[in-house]
């Protein structure tokens, strides 16, 4: 059987539950609207996110619309800022799938994007539960932050690992966070079972972008960019930054700067791929998942739920294996 098929089993039903709600919100009556909004709503992928609040919910018992809405209210979020991240970042295509600003404009875009995050607020509004609106306004607010910070460091001299994982929590592992936050708060978990669920999606999302960042060291058409593509945006991620943080070569650490600033040749980025490849830094990239993965078993240890537990083990093991 397909991992993912597996991995929905104990939410099956209500999976399909979160698809029409979400499908529902995403439908205009206006042609110039709904055209668009059909793009975004092709585009739902592996529905990752979703999943994980669904799961995380189950433990407690039966899934509720609150929790629905709550998955529905997250994955607007997620999609609203990919929506303006594509504009920002003038990415032409997402895992190999054009961009919104690249059939329509970067105003369409744009305005698409808030139309979504209108939507967000309304969908968080309708669970009933003030505080799943507070952990989402926060989450918008962190998700801001993250790209702000990694803008802000772009063009510094720093290269460290733990401005790597400052900025990829908040643009990243913040939106798994999120998932346990939502399941918790929408079905009345308590407070040690949101701080464990909080923690769980935490490590999960960190071991997503890992593996995300680890795919732009390798050319792969699926992705939707070829190698290199987060240096040419002036981006250094895990394995190049601890290959020079873990030796003292001049030549890389000038060609990163330069990388930083924006003025890294095509020649520049292939040294630096294949410096960071030498000097082990993909190894070490998947030797910190590991690491993150311990983590993450060990606080689903006691789960209750037995399908719960061994979907969520399978969800952790397809994070950190998944090819695309």
């Amino acid at each position: 059987m397909d991992a993912l098929l597996q991995i929905r089993q104990p939410i099956a039903a209500e999976l399909e539950q979160y698809i029409a709600l979400f499908d529902q919100v995403l439908v205009h009556d206006e042609p110039f609207m709904d055209q668009p909004l059909a793009h975004v709503r092709s585009r739902k992928g592996k529905m990752m996110r979703p999943i994980l609040v669904l799961l995380l919910a189950r433990e407690l018992g039966e899934i509720g619309v609150s929790t629905l809405r709550s998955a529905v209210t997250l994955e607007l979020l997620h999609t609203s800022s990919l929506v303006h991240d594509d504009v920002v970042d003038e990415s032409n295509e997402r895992r190999g799938v054009a961009a919104v600003h690249e059939i329509y404009s970067n105003k369409i875009a744009v305005l698409l994007g808030d139309y979504m995050l209108a939507q967000t607020l309304r969908q968080s509004a309708l669970t009933g539960n003030l505080h799943v609106v507070e952990a989402v306004a926060q989450l918008g607010a962190t998700l801001a932050e993250g790209e702000i910070l990694q803008l802000s460091h772009a063009e510094g001299e720093e290269i460290s690992e733990t401005t790597y994982y400052r900025i990829i929590r908040r643009k990243t592992a913040a939106l798994f966070e999120a998932c346990g936050t939502l399941a918790a708060l929408s079905m009345g978990g308590d407070a040690a079972y949101l701080e464990r669920v909080r923690r769980f999606g935490d490590r999960v999302g960190m071991c997503f972008q890992i593996r995300d960042d680890i795919f732009d060291y390798y050319d792969d058409e699926r992705v939707g960019k070829p190698s290199g593509n987060d240096m040419r945006e002036g981006k250094l991620t895990l394995p190049i930054i601890y290959a020079l943080t873990h030796t003292a070569d001049a030549d890389a650490l000038a060609m990163a700067q330069r990388v930083k600033q924006g003025e890294a040749t095509s020649a520049d980025i292939a040294h630096l791929i294949e410096f960071a490849k030498q000097h082990g830094g993909i190894d070490y990239a998947h030797r910190r998942m590991e690491e993150l993965r311990a983590e993450c078993l060990d606080l689903i240890a006691d789960f209750r739920h037995i399908g719960v537990r061994t979907a969520l083990t399978q969800y952790v093991d397809f994070v950190i294996g998944r090819e695309l």
